[in-house]
């Protein structure tokens, strides 16, 4: 039988699994076969003056190896899965054709599965359904409407955060308009998905209080390097408001909460390390859907070389 071409390495992972030195390491292991190049799979790392609450790779790592998707847009533009899988899907062949692997790296899960799976063709949104749901968000408020969404697409629920009104909104607009589910919609894309061969490394731990330490040190020294001067800084602009995408990043929702409501530092710290776990629960939740992932354990002490071990039968 003949196998199909290697196209890219993706590695993933829970936010603080590691997937940054995974993929400098591997990107150093590949030197002899002409080098990497990484492609930036995170919907925070694309925003220019969000570096230190999106925990960017520092100036030495950026230089290590080239890096693509990283502060490529204002924070008041969106950025969508269906335009990262575009991006991404030139970025692989640019970097083919110089010779190099492409290594896809982030935690970002529905850009992943854009690229992998294809797209759908959901319809554009609706206004009017639009304005109706937000209209019962502010009477019910969004939890009520996460638990609507649950009866009726439990699979997209599953995934979303109770307060992830963005999100969830848009999810029970699909279903208003459509009387169809976000799911459903994903699920018909995979008829016409590309024919990739990238192999995923999924960064996962056995322990989970090993993961909600490092999360807690992060945030810890995030806020130690100046976080809160960077979110006083993006609100100083005066064009940006917390409902934007960039904004509601984990961390910067959090931050720009408390300081709206006049949280000490140390409550912001709390609040921002528990979304954080949250959302490492919601991405690890997405990997556990993907059963032809490559597992490593992420607190193993063979880690790095667990990933290049991976990455070097994936390859072969």
């Amino acid at each position: 039988m003949t196998v199909k071409p290697l196209e890219a390495i993706a590695i993933v992972g829970p936010t603080a699994s590691g997937k940054t030195a995974a993929a400098l390491a591997l990107a150093q292991a590949l030197q002899p076969q002409g080098g990497a190049e990484i492609i930036s799979v995170d919907s925070a790392l694309v925003y220019r003056g969000m570096d230190i609450g999106t925990a960017k790779p520092s100036r030495e790592e950026l230089a290590a190896v080239p890096h693509h998707l990283i502060d490529t847009l204002d924070p008041l533009h969106s950025y969508s899965a269906a335009e990262f899988a575009k991006d991404a899907s030139r970025l692989i062949r640019d970097i083919r054709a110089r010779g190099k692997t492409p290594l896809l790296v982030g935690g970002t899960m529905l850009y992943l599965k854009a690229l992998l799976e294809g797209l759908n063709d959901i319809p554009a949104a609706d206004a009017q359904v639009r304005a109706q749901i937000h209209q019962q968000a502010e009477q019910l408020g969004w939890p009520a409407l996460h638990a609507q969404l649950a009866q009726v697409d439990p699979q997209t629920a599953a995934r979303l955060a109770p307060g992830d009104s963005q999100r969830i909104g848009r999810a029970l607009e699909v279903w208003t308009a459509t009387g169809q589910t976000l799911s459903s919609f994903h699920q018909s894309a995979k008829a016409n998905a590309p024919d990739w061969h990238i192999p995923v490394i999924s960064l996962e731990p056995t322990d989970r209080a090993w993961l909600h330490q490092r999360i807690a040190l992060r945030f810890e020294q995030m806020m130690a390097a100046g976080f809160m001067e960077e979110v006083k800084a993006l609100r100083a602009r005066g064009d940006l408001h917390p409902d934007l995408p960039s904004m509601r990043c984990v961390g910067y929702r959090q931050a720009w909460e408390g300081l709206d409501a006049g949280w000490s530092e140390a409550e912001i710290l709390e609040r921002g390390i528990f979304a954080t776990r949250q959302l490492a629960k919601r991405q690890i939740t997405w990997l556990r859907s993907m059963p032809e992932r490559l597992v490593v354990q992420a607190d193993a002490p063979d880690a790095l070389v667990q990933v290049l071990q991976r990455a070097e039968t994936a390859r072969s």
